[in-house]
């Protein structure tokens, strides 16, 4: 049963280009949550038994053993987003509301998650939990506009040095980087680096324009729809 939170911003990070991440300690531990979950986020005052204001969902990018501090990271597109750009500073109260979702990676089966731009936040709790003898392959291709706003690469560099099932790939589309890593994530990348593609399961997260043209394209290879499982509630 999701709850409804107030919470209190303690630290916002300016990752340039207007993508923030933000973070939020609620004023009581937040539920118990899943990695690949997401709550709500109201910037407008809240009074238990009246109506929900206005909201969006994020994913939460922190780990599910912390519920006393959560972290959203996003990128600013729209009326809600300009709000929180002009709004939100450390010291100010928010409202949530958690847990929601089920895009939750398959821990029984090979994967390969897509990440596009902040997308990547629907994966950072999974990636950042994977313990050493994971035994499964996990294959991640991580895209963004320009090598700084590959903001969790490190996190997930972290977690390949510790989990050796773990592969990960970074891509970017603009800045002076070797041709290897240059451009969006394509099928064409996928496919050299997966041993198997038509065995693993594909985890989409990112830019509409991203996920229905990787869904497609993966539907175009013969991977079934049941093999494919996209973050589209934006």
């Amino acid at each position: 049963m999701p709850q409804k939170i107030r919470c209190e911003v303690v630290d916002l990070v300016d990752h340039g280009e207007h993508v923030y991440s933000v973070f939020l300690k609620p004023d009581s531990p937040a539920p118990r949550f899943s990695a690949g979950q997401f709550l709500h986020l109201a910037l407008d005052s809240f009074n238990p038994g009246d109506f929900w204001p206005e909201s969006r969902a994020f994913s939460i990018a922190s780990a599910p053993t912390n519920r006393n501090l959560l972290r959203i990271t996003y990128a600013v597109k729209g009326q809600f987003t300009t709000r929180m750009e002009s709004e939100l500073h450390p010291g100010c109260q928010v409202w949530i509301k958690l847990p929601y979702g089920d895009f939750i990676v398959d821990s029984e089966n090979d994967v390969c998650l897509l990440a596009g731009g902040t997308g990547v936040t629907a994966f950072t709790a999974f990636l950042g939990g994977l313990a050493s003898d994971y035994p499964h392959s996990v294959y991640v291709f991580y895209g963004a506009r320009n090598p700084e706003l590959l903001i969790y690469r490190s996190l997930i560099e972290s977690a390949a040095e510790r989990c050796a099932n773990l592969k990960s790939y970074f891509l970017v589309e603009e800045g002076d980087v070797p041709e290897s890593v240059k451009g969006r994530i394509n099928l064409d990348v996928v496919w050299q680096r997966i041993p198997d593609p038509l065995s693993v399961i594909y985890y989409l997260s990112g830019p509409p324009v991203m996920l229905k043209a990787l869904s497609d394209a993966l539907e175009n290879r013969g991977i079934p729809r049941t093999q494919i499982a996209i973050d589209a509630w934006e």
